[in-house]
C-alpha cells in the first residue's frame, strides 16, 4: 500500500511541475504553449487557462492529501516511545545514607618550647 502511494506521490509531482511549466505567467501571457491561437473552446487562451489552473488545483489537493496520509502510516509504522516513556514506572531504591566522612587526623600540639634569643 505504502509502495503504491509513494508512486502516486511521484506521478503527481511530476505532473504538478509540468502543469505549472505549461501555464501562461500574468506578465508576459508566453508560458511553454507559445501565443495564444483561435481554435476555440477549450483551447482559447482563457479557456485553457481556467482549465490548467482547476487542473493545477486538482492535483495540489491530491498531493496535499497523500501527503498526509503518507505521513499517517509512517507514524502509525514508527511508534517509537518518547525518552520520558522509557524511564521506568517504579522508582529506584532509596539511596542508602552516605557513610559519615572521615575525621581529620588530629595534629598534636607543638611542645612548648622557649623561642631563641
Amino acid at each position: 500500500m505504502e509502495f503504491v502511494l509513494l508512486v502516486v506521490q511521484g506521478i503527481v509531482a511530476v505532473t504538478l511541475i509540468g502543469v505549472i511549466l505549461i501555464q501562461r505567467t500574468a506578465q508576459d501571457g508566453g508560458g511553454l504553449m507559445g501565443g495564444g491561437g483561435t481554435m476555440g473552446g477549450l483551447f482559447t487562451p482563457r479557456g485553457s487557462a481556467n482549465a490548467l489552473t482547476k487542473f493545477t488545483k486538482f492535483l495540489a489537493v491530491v498531493f496535499m492529501l497523500n501527503s498526509l496520509f503518507l505521513g499517517y502510516i509512517a507514524s502509525s509504522q514508527h511508534q517509537s516511545k518518547s525518552i520520558l516513556d522509557q524511564i521506568p514506572a517504579t522508582a529506584p531504591a532509596a539511596a542508602t545514607p552516605a557513610a559519615p566522612a572521615p575525621e581529620a587526623p588530629k595534629v598534636p600540639a607543638a611542645p612548648d618550647v622557649p623561642l631563641a634569643k
